[in-house]
């Protein structure tokens, strides 16, 4: 009897260790439900979907990936904890969200060789001292520099310099680009004329736009997920400012439309990322391909879906050319010396080892009557 328990236990020990040998373990740290879930829930099922195709339709190179993912609620100490959980548990690379947990946990991702694919642009997260960082679009800081330079460019007014305010919220990703749109506001000419802190879930931005009104602000350039921009947008239209709003690019999704109404007409982003109704761009039509096949409806998704989309594509396409090197620096190495094709979905990846930006590029989106048009070809700075 002890004979045959024996053997059965080493059946089940070589099962195990074969079904390791055919999966790939990556993390998902997701918000769904804290201060940004407004737009971090379609973000995570989009990366949920995407790799479910992907084990669907073969997994990578014969391996299936098992995703490891935890809602985190925007709060760091969660996030902490769910790497330190995902790493312990074999996780070889991880799709991360927020500002303020990814820079937290850059040195850690650093020293334990992880690749993180950030939802955060921080440029922050670019440079050489957080060598496993990896963000998937235009930096916050170029968006707003983008937006600066369009402003700078239309300006018809030759009597004076074009008066900018900058509003956003006290935390690391509303922070993050405020202090290089200053710098290049000033290098350029742009009149930085107030800075106003607005809470992500606020309710009420009155006293803010009111102390922005007094400072005779032409734009405004909006570092805000969709509630507080629908709170913006909603409060400047009851105070009848004439001020022009641009968001960055949490800020600005077909979801803020449902959300501020009529208040959401003229609403302006420098957008690095593809619309669900672009269906003449090969990524979208595939984005389309996965939600059906995987969710069995075709609804449409908010602009947060494809970058959810991008995110876990990105990493895909970067495990399926590290082939049998799976570490983090074979998975790192693959990601600085590829350019990936994202077929439309945005602009083409193609990082550097000493500063890991993916592209600087994003057209201006503005909303009309209701829906979302491109106002310009891809801006320039």
């Amino acid at each position: 009897m002890k004979k045959v328990l024996l053997v059965a236990l080493s059946f089940l020990l070589l099962s195990g260790v074969s079904f390791a040998q055919q999966t790939i373990k990556i993390g998902g740290i997701f918000d769904i439900t804290g201060a940004t879930g407004d737009v971090g829930a379609p973000y995570a099922v989009a990366a949920r979907e995407y790799i479910k195709y992907v084990n669907k339709h073969g997994g990578v190179n014969g391996k299936q990936i098992d995703l490891i993912d935890v809602d985190y609620a925007y709060k760091i100490p969660q996030a902490v904890s769910a790497y330190k959980e995902m790493t312990s548990k074999g996780a070889i690379a991880i799709l991360g969200w927020g500002t303020g947990d990814t820079e937290a946990m850059a040195p850690m991702v650093a020293k334990d060789k992880i690749p993180y694919i950030s939802a955060s642009y921080s440029e922050h997260l670019v440079f050489e001292k957080t060598p496993y960082n990896f963000i998937a679009g235009a930096s916050y800081s170029d968006q707003a520099r983008l937006a600066l330079q369009w402003i700078k460019d239309t300006w018809k007014d030759k009597s004076r310099a074009p008066r900018v305010a900058l509003l956003y919220n006290d935390t690391g990703f509303g922070r993050s680009p405020i202090q290089d749109a200053e710098d290049f506001a000033k290098k350029i000419g742009v009149e930085i004329v107030d800075k106003e802190i607005i809470g992500l879930r606020d309710l009420d931005a009155t006293t803010q736009l009111l102390n922005m009104q007094k400072k005779n602000a032409d734009y405004a350039i909006n570092q805000h997920t969709l509630m507080a921009t629908a709170t913006i947008l909603k409060d400047a239209k009851k105070l009848g400012l004439k001020t022009k709003f641009i968001g960055l690019n949490w800020a600005f999704s077909e979801t803020l439309i449902k959300m501020a109404g009529d208040a959401a007409n003229g609403f302006m982003a420098p957008m690095p990322f593809a619309f669900w109704t672009e269906t003449n761009l090969k990524g979208v039509q595939l984005m389309h391909k996965v939600h059906k096949e995987i969710s069995g409806n075709d609804e449409p998704q908010p602009v947060n879906y494809t970058q959810g989309f991008i995110s876990a594509y990105l990493l895909v396409e970067a495990l399926k050319k590290a082939g049998t090197n799976l570490s983090g620096e074979g998975i790192k190495k693959v990601l600085e010396s590829n350019k990936f094709d994202m077929m439309g979905l945005s602009a083409d990846i193609a990082y550097k080892s000493d500063i890991r930006k993916p592209n600087m590029a994003a057209k201006m989106y503005v909303i009309k009557n209701g829906k979302i048009e491109p106002l310009t070809a891809l801006l320039k700075y």
